[in-house]
């Protein structure tokens, strides 16, 4: 075959190639075309709702704290001495004076003899140191009613007298110079035995008061001495509830070391603070509401009992102590709870069912049901009172709300009641 009919040939295949691949891919086009569907329609969210409610709301201040004991006491003994008794243990209810711990009395008990004996043989002394001076039991002291100082006195008024009459006689001379010298000497030492026997009197009634000093230290050691054993039995200082015992039998305690602890759980306190904007709004014998994690359906009453006199420089709030009736022993020291302070005036609220609230990164919303669409509101919420909660801002009264399958909501999503 000639070159020009060769070329020929190679176009003619060339094109029908082209012409095939062409009508191929055209085929495979209208093959993947399908026909386009309708739209299918979003599904409604069956909800069920509840109307929001206006009403009168009592408003309250709310606070948390601790409960704690009216009383608490830690218990020591007020003399050393080994436990020989044990009579409570950790729960158990006393009364005031009743008997917790006892200690062993026997050395106690030698020390109260001893002390006895001691004041027996100072009284003793006492009464050897009266008989000396001629002394009677309660009558007064008189130096010279000493038997002593008695005769000494007798003596030197006699010599008193000679001694005048020796000087009327040497007036008159009847005596001699020398006798009347011997008369004032004889005077002059009667009177200086009388001064001595006034100076040991004195001095003896003196060992009277220190024998009397005696009896009334021996006195008081042996009231000591019996007071200590007194001490053996250490009692409860209040009525109330053991919280801890630490002394065991046969443990040697001290002073310094507590035997029990004692709480009175009735009332119990707790301390809250309130901001300084609300202090005109509370006053002693308010009346409270305590609620805990452990009665979470139970409202305990109570009252402000005390409040402080100064409002806190840091935190700008007042310390306000309530008295909670725990006859029921329901209520625990140590536990938290939540507390109200009720205020005299209600104010009207909006409120709808807590349920209805949704709270997510702390931004509250909740959903209006309008013409079978859900509106999204932002809602700021206030106090909560049983299953209803006031929302400040947001919903209106009597608008309804969606109470269920708000997870399935959105803003304008259609709803089914």
């Amino acid at each position: 075959m000639r070159p020009k009919g060769k070329l020929k040939l190679t176009a003619l295949i060339l094109l029908l190639l082209v012409a095939s691949v062409f009508v191929a891919s055209c085929g495979g086009s209208r093959a993947n075309v399908k026909k386009e569907e309708p739209a299918a329609q979003p599904v409604a969210v069956d909800v069920t709702t509840a109307a929001a409610i206006q009403r009168d709301l009592p408003r309250f201040f709310e606070a948390t704290g601790s409960l704690a004991g009216d009383q608490q006491t830690d218990v020591a003994p007020q003399t050393a001495g080994k436990v020989v008794a044990v009579g409570v243990e950790i729960g158990t209810p006393v009364k005031r004076g009743q008997v917790l711990v006892r200690l062993d009395e026997a050395e106690l008990k030698l020390r109260v003899e001893q002390a006895a004996t001691q004041v027996e043989q100072a009284k003793a002394a006492v009464r050897q140191a009266e008989e000396r001076i001629g002394l009677r039991p309660g009558q007064a002291f008189d130096p010279h009613r000493v038997a002593e100082v008695s005769a000494a006195r007798v003596t030197l008024d006699l010599a008193e007298k000679n001694l005048r009459r020796a000087e009327k006689l040497i007036e008159s001379g009847d005596v001699s110079r020398s006798f009347y010298d011997e008369q004032r000497a004889r005077r002059d030492q009667l009177k200086e035995q009388f001064d001595v026997a006034l100076a040991q009197a004195r001095q003896n009634y003196a060992a009277v008061e220190v024998a009397r000093t005696n009896v009334a230290n021996a006195e008081s050691q042996l009231a000591l001495a019996r007071k200590n054993l007194s001490y053996a039995v250490i009692p409860s200082p209040i009525d109330g509830f053991v919280s801890e015992r630490t002394a065991d039998l046969g443990e040697y305690v001290s002073p310094q070391q507590k035997v029990a602890t004692i709480v009175r759980t009735n009332p119990l306190r707790i301390r809250i603070d309130i901001p300084e904007h609300a202090i005109p709004e509370v006053r002693v014998g308010q009346s409270v509401s305590i609620t805990t994690s452990a009665w979470p359906d139970r409202n305990f009453a109570g009252r402000v009992a005390r409040i402080a006199p100064n409002v806190s420089a840091t935190s700008r709030t007042l310390t306000v102590e309530a008295e909670v009736e725990n006859s029921s022993g329901a209520l625990k020291p140590g536990q938290f709870a939540t507390v109200r302070i009720l205020q005299e005036r209600a104010e009207p609220a909006v409120l709808i069912p807590a349920r209805a609230v949704v709270t997510e990164a702390g931004v509250s919303r909740a959903f209006v049901i309008r013409d079978g669409r859900a509106e999204q509101r932002l809602v700021q919420t206030g106090q909560t009172e049983g299953d209803l909660i006031e929302v400040k801002s947001g919903v209106a009264a009597d608008e309804q709300v969606a109470t269920s399958n708000l997870e399935q909501l959105s803003d304008g999503i259609a709803v089914k009641q």
